[in-house]
């Protein structure tokens, strides 16, 4: 599995968890936004930008242009 793929999958992995924590909790847009010191939430927002960020640049790369 490339790199790309791999953090893909991670991706949807950590989107799948979210879902499932909203159907069962709901989500306070606090809790989203600025969640918590080790609620369940913390860090999501950024880690999955960070992951997205990267497949945006390997995409741009594998392509040949620039964001």
């Amino acid at each position: 599995m490339s790199d790309k793929a791999a953090k893909i999958k991670e991706m949807l992995e950590m989107q799948k968890k979210f879902i499932e924590y909203e159907h069962k909790n709901g989500v306070d847009p606090k809790d989203y936004f600025k969640p918590d010191s080790g609620h369940e939430l913390d860090g999501y927002r950024q880690t999955y930008m960070e992951l997205a960020m990267e497949v945006v640049d390997m995409a741009h790369e594998e392509a040949g242009s620039e964001r």
